[in-house]
């Protein structure tokens, strides 16, 4: 895990814990469900709206894995 500060209008206002980052470039969120919904996909596009990273990967290690690639131009 790396911790992560968020800042909006140039004020850090608070932080989360991001399951990986590669390179300072690529977010990678990890999860173990039986299925990828809305809100995890939610929850990726939250995390790049709160930093510059602009390219998120969301995996699931459940019954059926799964890849998403989730991308916010900053």
């Amino acid at each position: 895990e790396l911790g992560v500060t968020v800042w909006f209008r140039g004020h850090p206002v608070g932080a989360f814990r991001a399951d990986i980052v590669v390179e300072n470039l690529v977010l990678v969120e990890l999860k173990c469900a039986r299925s990828l919904d809305p809100a995890h996909e939610a929850q990726v596009l939250n995390y790049l709206r709160a930093t510059s990273l602009e390219v998120g990967l969301l995996l699931n290690f459940g019954p059926r894995p799964e890849i998403r690639r989730i991308v916010l131009d900053n």
